[in-house]
């Protein structure tokens, strides 16, 4: 039976630096092997009960990848469509496909824009530090729309 898994997190990267945190907010909840989570977390969550506490480290092709040199380019500031505010953390995509990775600008120098299309956190090792909350059998609903409902997962 497909599980909805609630669970509390802390995310460092290999520093020992808090990069994301569930304290003080609801726990998150998830649709085991929906791909709402990265993979390798997945797995070793779904090996855990209510109550479990664990520490998981994800090198960084098993998290968001390494950083591929391609996604990061400088473009012409006119290539932007006019009334565009560009400034650092500014996000978009090339285009309209699915599978088209968000850019986002990290620097601006006079016409020359610096964008880089690689996740935030690509060539960064990642560890979890998680205590599950909840593990339920997912509604017929859930597994319709692959998303936990409720507190900490997906409304309506």
């Amino acid at each position: 039976m497909t599980k909805v898994i609630g669970f509390h997190y802390t995310l460092k990267n290999d520093a020992g630096e808090v990069l994301d945190s569930s304290a003080g907010r609801d726990p998150m909840l998830y649709l085991a092997g929906s791909g709402q989570i990265l993979p390798a977390l997945d797995k070793e969550m779904q090996t855990l009960s209510v109550g479990d506490k664990k520490s998981v480290s994800l090198p960084a092709k098993e998290g968001y990848g390494e950083v591929n040199p391609a996604f990061k380019m400088n473009v012409k500031l006119a290539q932007f469509p006019p009334g565009t505010e560009v400034k650092p953390g500014l996000q978009f995509k090339i285009n309209d496909e699915p599978a088209s990775p968000i850019f986002r600008v990290v620097n601006v120098l006079g016409e020359e824009v610096f964008i880089d299309g690689n996740h935030p956190l690509a060539g960064v090792n990642l560890n979890f530090d998680v205590e599950i909350t909840e593990s339920r059998d997912a509604t017929a609903d859930e597994i319709a729309h692959g998303h936990a409902h409720g507190v900490g997962g997906h409304h309506h």
